[in-house]
């Protein structure tokens, strides 16, 4: 049976949910593989009639009936439209593009994400300037009553390595933030920096990338990161930041 399974597996994961329903329509009501459609009519690629094939003869090692084959394809379809439902990921670049691989930009998944927001927002970034849509989103979100936390590196002055204070700028742009640093270090995080790029959304959406908060990483550099919705990245990420908050790691500022 696990022979079955796994080329039922395989089948699903290789095909659209469409051409599984035809594979399992064509199955349904035989007694028998010998019976079954020869694979070039069930699928129109090697791949896939490969794929075809291995189910049709790991179903000859088995007793199930037709019917029972194409249930375990339509659930595995249905389970897989389910995951994917859930759970998505997705490449954000920002730089010099091909036509080959489409992509979106770091400036704009992070201000959908930032208008997609209905309760909390909550950014990590070295520094923070120069970034006049983000802000303009950010303020906008406060107006619709989001919960809006900036985590940035703090100034020398306050246990950080920049020479000027980027949680005073950020302030200064988007007054109803509540910010924070990473300012008290013990061992062994004695001169480490907030180097993490990320955005939470709502617990639900999470964007991880290299670029931080500045025009230059949102238009100019080469940079890279993943939109992530659903799963249990997003809601993770956004309990160890409050986490952090609470145990008093991060700091008001």
């Amino acid at each position: 049976m696990q022979t079955l399974l796994d080329a039922v597996v395989d089948l699903v994961a290789l095909v659209s949910p469409a051409r599984v329903r035809v594979v399992a329509s064509a199955l349904r009501g035989l007694t028998s593989p010998s019976a079954a459609p020869n694979a070039n009519t069930l699928a129109d690629t090697p791949a896939a009639r490969a794929a075809v094939t291995r189910v049709v003869i790991a179903w000859g090692q088995v007793q199930v009936s037709g019917d029972e084959v194409a249930g375990m394809l339509l659930g595995a379809a249905e389970a897989r439209l389910r995951v994917e439902r859930e759970l998505s990921v997705e490449l954000v670049w920002t730089g010099p593009t091909t036509r080959f691989v489409p992509t979106r930009r770091t400036e704009q998944v992070l201000l959908d994400l930032i208008a997609s927001a209905m309760r909390d927002i909550f950014l990590v970034s070295f520094v923070a300037y120069d970034v006049s849509s983000v802000v303009t989103a950010l303020n906008e979100a406060a107006n619709r009553g989001v919960l809006l936390r900036i985590l940035l590196e703090a100034s020398m002055s306050h246990g950080g390595s920049l020479n000027y204070d980027p949680a005073a700028i950020v302030r200064s742009h988007v007054p109803s933030a509540e910010l924070f640093t990473w300012k008290d270090k013990p061992e062994p995080f004695i001169d480490g920096k907030v180097h993490a790029k990320v955005a939470v959304v709502d617990g639900t959406r999470a964007f991880i990338t290299s670029a931080n908060l500045t025009g230059h990483a949102l238009e100019k550099n080469m940079e890279a990161g993943v939109l992530i919705h659903g799963g249990p990245v997003p809601k993770s990420l956004s309990d160890h930041l409050r986490a952090l908050i609470e145990v008093r790691v991060l700091q008001h500022v």
